[in-house]
């Protein structure tokens, strides 16, 4: 007969095929009908909180995959954080002001042409980002992130622009802002000011080249007739030049150069004279010290001024002559040492980098803009031509590759440019301590944040906070007089913050400066003018955790965490903690979390705007591979460190996926007839149950732990790497392994087997648990099956509770005692494999294993049952002498003996001995009467 028929094969719905991108749509159907976010929020209402504050991506294209790193390693760590006990609300948010979006409107104005009224423009940009914020909604979701879709904060809603103004009033109140002319960056393309953070470094070529500033009438004898000599790469700010800065401590000599006399520094000489066919062995004619040249005065190579010798301890022996070019208007260091030295911030630009006509510019650079065109500036062209022309150079004009500031928008050089500005004085009343200090009490992971963000605050210079943009928040300020002098006034701010509550920011620019003094309270007069600049977008973003953590009773501040990629150290981290410690004297958050970026099998990083040969949009690589299995590669790595991503890396995370998808298949197979507990733990196993079911149960209680742990270090890829091997070691080539026999030809009815399914039953709802935070559609289709089994409505698997370890299941003498036995298995395995392949045996349960060694008396003393230990060893006989060798462990296989059972396959001698079953083993026979007969 087909005794096949008599077995307890497995039986399950749940497919080994995953087909993921078709499935998982779904689920976040089913999840959305049934309001699942909303009910994990009410069931942890009353739980402790835990907030992870979402720093707000810009409302531009497409989701791209290192936006989708970032949201799902939130996701995981508020899923987790909500089946631990936490009410872990999670409110997404979108950065909708600035320069992306109004590049992208302007671009489409000009290709257009109509109305480019401030009104029409905002109103263009504000349909631009609702359109991607609906977008990137839908993207998001889609991976799986739970949160509050249906009510995000945007930073264009009115609310939230309010709330950015009464920051700005207390800061103004405080007396951190002020106006200045001062070099910032500023971008031709775009018309504006840049921050920092808006800066991307790339390498450049620019033209070198060595300038003579002719000595007058000099208080050094030695000098008349001489020239110092100054090295730049960016000719076109010649025309600003107002001093040479020279090191008050270095060397400095005076040599002749092909019969001219140029000033350099002596430890310079050599490389300089390379450059401009001079004698490179040459002693200077006389030296100075830098000290000495303090105060003299040299000619502009070609404007009627004089340009001072200034000290200062920036100037270098790197490169150049050992003189620096000084134009305090485009230049940090340059506007420092012109401050000192009372100089003035002179710039000879407009907003597009033109040179403006002024008492200084000569006619040839009038007009000629800065900004470069296929590698090539007009006014560098124009600059160089002026030199030669006044025989001012010394040498060729030589290319240098360096790393050079570029606009992250338009993609091109920026340039430094002194305008007048709103800043805020990272100085005042001790601010830069204060935040210094706030790190202290800030929780850093990894911990070289912390001295990444404090060696960015020790050098931050002020805070620019003023763009000349219209898409953002207005900086509500009027002008009058005849020197047209801006003032902010605190009071009238929070008056025009209350206005913008009720009807938008937009207001400032849809009514005239008359208009809004009359709404204000301001005196009007005929010369009032309003002001045009709006705020800076980090601002914006940087004051989130007034806008929406304090302002939503739900939430509070400061949050649990701040997780972001580590560029927001000088991004959002560091102006959400300059707003925090200048408003409130506190950070905004107890913890701050980074990851690293994705970079190709070369390391080079996979940006939004670059090439790569992989879908860098979120939507195309879930359409490809599901959510699941990119929320997977993202649980493998150690995020804190760039994340690799290559065909090899999803390869092995999609056989791991396998090896779980399979591993939940074969649990769920073998509990077709067991009522599981309905999510209530399995019983503590006697002492008479099999000891590999203690074993597992012990060592649940011990990856427990570990995945526990884990997760609240951040360190999934410590939850993906534990949880893999405890499916391939401990259980696939283990527990399950050993189960066939039990599983498929025990009774029903019999104990053994249903002790088994206890354990199956508790791995099974434990492995869906932990991996739910990682693998949500997964998990949620598990448990679907699990439901099913338990004959019960528990809810989605995101309503659970995290399992939690039962000690009384822990048995650190019995995981010894399995070490001890896998030991055995391994030399076991060798020698059932050598036969295999020797052809002596088919499978291992034609062999009799005999297992030799001095070991072999700690077996004895385990005192287990030899069938037991046959089934462990996967053999149909045993045998034990702890003679016959030296070694601590062999193991020899024989043929066992007796006849092959066509039931359970056991060659044993006991097969025919029951008369009402006499093809089959004696132990087959007793289950098929205990099984109430034939199936």
């Amino acid at each position: 007969m087909d005794y096949k028929q008599t077995l307890n094969l497995p039986q399950t719905g749940f497919p080994m095929k995953a087909d993921l991108p078709n499935r998982e749509p779904q689920w976040l159907e089913r999840w959305q009908k049934e309001r699942l976010y909303e009910r994990i929020v009410e069931k942890r209402k009353d739980a402790p909180p835990y907030l992870l504050h979402d720093g707000p991506p810009f409302a531009n294209g497409d989701v791209h995959i290192g936006t989708a790193l970032n949201k799902i390693l939130k996701d995981i760590i508020v899923k987790h954080r909500t089946m631990t006990g936490h009410r872990a609300s999670y409110v997404p948010g979108w950065d909708c002001h600035g320069l992306p979006i109004e590049y992208k409107v302007l671009k489409e104005f000009k290709g257009a042409g109509g109305d480019k009224t401030p009104s029409a423009i905002r109103a263009a940009c504000a349909a631009y980002a609702h359109k991607y914020i609906n977008l990137q909604r839908e993207q998001f979701k889609r991976l799986g992130v739970l949160g509050r879709w249906d009510d995000p904060y945007l930073t264009m809603n009115p609310a939230y622009e309010a709330e950015v103004l009464r920051v700005l009033a207390d800061l103004v109140e405080k007396g951190f802002v002020y106006r200045g002319k001062k070099p910032v960056f500023w971008c031709t393309s775009c018309r504006t000011a840049l921050a920092e953070a808006e800066v991307e470094y790339h390498d450049h070529v620019s033209p070198s080249i060595f300038v003579k500033f002719p000595f007058r009438e000099p208080k050094l004898p030695e000098l008349a007739g001489a020239s110092a000599v100054i090295w730049t790469t960016t000719p076109w700010t010649l025309p600003a030049n107002l001093a040479i800065a020279a090191h008050p401590d270095f060397s400095y000599g005076l040599y002749d150069a092909a019969g001219q006399k140029v000033l350099i520094g002596t430890a310079l000489w050599e490389k300089c004279a390379a450059v401009f066919g001079a004698d490179p062995t040459a002693k200077p004619l006389k030296t100075f010290s830098g000290r000495e040249l303090a105060g003299l005065k040299a000619r502009h190579p070609f404007i009627e001024r004089d340009s001072l010798l200034v000290l200062a301890k920036y100037v270098t022996a790197d490169s150049g002559t050992g003189l620096v070019h000084t134009a305090p208007g485009h230049g940090l260091e340059d506007y420092q040492s012109g401050l000192e030295a009372g100089l003035e911030v002179y710039s000879p630009l407009d907003n597009d980098g033109a040179f403006v006509a002024d008492s200084w510019m000569p006619p040839e650079l009038t007009g000629k803009s800065v900004r470069e065109v296929n590698g090539r500036s007009e006014a560098n062209e124009a600059v160089l031509a002026l030199l030669k022309k006044k025989g001012a150079l010394l040498g060729a004009v030589q290319p240098y590759s360096h790393s050079y500031p570029f606009c992250w928008r338009s993609k091109d050089p920026v340039i430094f440019r002194a305008v007048p500005q709103w800043f805020i004085a990272m100085d005042h009343e001790e601010f830069r301590v204060r935040m210094l200090k706030a790190c202290d009490r800030v929780e850093w992971v990894p911990d070289w944040g912390k001295n990444r963000m404090v060696g960015f605050l020790q050098t931050r210079p002020d805070w620019c906070i003023s763009r000349q943009r219209t898409w953002g928040v207005p900086i509500p300020a009027f002008a009058s007089g005849s020197d047209q002098d801006v003032k902010l006034d605190a009071a009238l701010i929070r008056r025009f913050a209350d206005w913008a509550e009720k009807e938008g920011a937009g207001v400032w620019f849809e009514h005239s400066a008359s208009e809004l003094a009359s709404r204000l309270g301001v005196p009007p007069t005929a010369d009032l003018v309003k002001s045009a600049d709006t705020l800076d977008v980090w601002m914006e973003s940087g004051s989130s955790h007034r806008a929406v953590l304090e302002k939503d009773k739900h939430l509070g501040a400061p949050a649990d965490l701040y997780l972001e990629g580590s560029d927001q150290h000088r991004g959002w981290f560091q102006t959400s903690l300059s707003t925090s410690v200048a408003t409130r004297d506190r950070a905004p958050f107890k913890a701050v979390l980074t990851h690293g970026f994705i970079v190709d099998v070369d390391g080079k990083k996979i940006s939004k705007s670059g090439s790569y040969e992989k879908p860098k949009d979120s939507g195309a690589f879930v359409q490809r591979y599901g959510a699941d299995i990119l929320r997977l590669w993202v649980a493998s790595q150690n995020f804190t460190n760039d994340i690799p991503l290559s065909e090899e890396i999803l390869s092995h995370v999609g056989e791991t996926y396998r090896r779980f998808r399979n591993t939940f298949r074969i649990l769920l197979g073998n509990l077709h007839d067991y009522p599981v507990g309905a999510g209530e733990p399995a019983p503590l196993l006697s002492r008479q149950a099999p000891p590999i079911d203690r074993y597992i149960l012990s060592r649940l209680v011990a990856v427990g732990e570990t995945v526990d742990d884990a997760y609240r270090q951040f360190e999934f890829h410590r939850v993906y790497h534990t949880l893999n091997a405890f499916c391939t070691v401990e259980l696939s080539s283990l527990y399950i392994d050993i189960l066939k026999d039990r599983m498929y030809t025990f009774a029903p009815v019999r104990e053994e087997r249903k002790a088994a399914q206890a354990v199956m039953a508790e791995v099974l709802r434990r492995l869906a648990l932990w991996l739910a935070p990682i693998l949500p559609y997964t998990c949620e289709e598990v448990w679907d099956e699990y439901q099913k089994l338990a004959g019960a409505q528990l809810g989605s698997v995101h309503l659970q509770d995290f399992p939690a370890a039962d000690p009384k299941w822990r048995d650190a003498g019995l995981e010894a005692q399995f070490e001890e036995l896998r030991k055995w298995r391994d030399v076991a395995s060798v020698e059932l494999e050598n036969a295999r392949r020797d052809k002596k045996i088919g499978k291992s349960l034609e062999a009799k294993l005999v297992l030799k060694g001095r070991q072999v008396a700690e077996l004895e003393k385990l005192g287990w049952d030899p069938a037991w230990l046959e089934e462990f060893f996967i053999v149909s006989n045993l045998a034990l002498n702890r003679n016959g060798t030296d070694e601590d462990r062999q193991a020899f296989v024989e043929l066992a003996p007796g006849e092959k059972c066509p039931r359970c396959w056991r060659v044993t001698t006991t097969v025919g001995r029951d008369a009402s079953h006499p093809e089959v083993c004696e132990r087959c026979a007793a289950m098929l009467e205990g099984s109430g007969g034939l199936k």
